[in-house]
């Protein structure tokens, strides 16, 4: 019995990792009602199988097969017939127009102030006087255009000279080099090493973070320093 279950249950994992890779990250990332509906029944199908005597492998993975497939279908049609979106995705919604709460957007869509307000702080927002516009996504965040005399100045605003912006590389994890992220800034091991010296680092194995960031010096943070 157990032996078949820890083979019923490996078999559900694999197929729902191969299932979830096929629909794309943006399956997981924008999470519309549809897709949690979608995600609750696929692990259903899984978990009543395992203990479903008179349910074999195969028509777990028919059931799940199936599903997956329905879903991808779905989503293609999105893809191609934009006039279904609005129906099986939902739609963005404006629950804040011109600093004036929508009380009819906010109905249909289910959201009462409370939560509105929830959701404006998650965004660093505490007052409904702050914000111009709010628009609820189809997963179910916010997105804010905050009132002009509440937007942060930037540098184009204060006439300061623009500078390059430089994207920052991982290039130690837990003691181990991340090969492609060195290759990609163009380094390799000898340079990691000499850099690591210099800031008193015998080894890469005694390193538990580094960071690098052009034009910056290589941030390395040790086990120690955890301690």
């Amino acid at each position: 019995m157990y032996g078949s279950i820890f083979i019923e249950i490996l078999f559900g994992f694999v197929l729902l990792f191969f299932v979830a890779k096929m629909l794309g990250k943006t399956q997981i990332k924008q999470l519309t009602a549809f897709d949690f509906v979608s995600a609750l029944i696929l692990g259903e199908l899984v978990g009543n199988g395992l203990y479903d005597d008179k349910v074999g492998l195969l028509e777990i993975a028919y059931a799940v097969f199936l599903w997956g497939a329905l879903i991808y279908i779905t989503e293609i049609i999105t893809q191609k017939f934009k006039g279904t979106r609005k129906m099986l995705e939902g739609s963005p919604a404006i629950v804040i127009h011109k600093g004036q709460l929508q009380r009819e957007i906010m109905r249909k869509g289910k959201l009462d102030i409370h939560q509105l307000l929830h959701l404006l702080r998650s965004k660093g927002v505490f007052s409904v006087r702050e914000v111009d516009y709010a628009i609820l996504e189809r997963d179910g965040s916010i997105s804010i255009l905050h009132k002009s005399s509440f937007q942060n100045p930037t540098k184009s605003d204060l006439d300061v000279p623009l500078t390059p912006v430089h994207l920052s590389f991982s290039l130690i994890n837990d003691g181990e080099i991340i090969i492609n992220n060195l290759r990609e800034i163009g380094k390799d091991r000898t340079w990691l090493n000499n850099e690591l010296k210099k800031q008193g680092f015998p080894s890469v194995e005694d390193v538990f973070y580094a960071e690098y960031i052009k034009g910056q010096k290589l941030l390395i943070q040790g086990y120690e320093d955890n301690s």
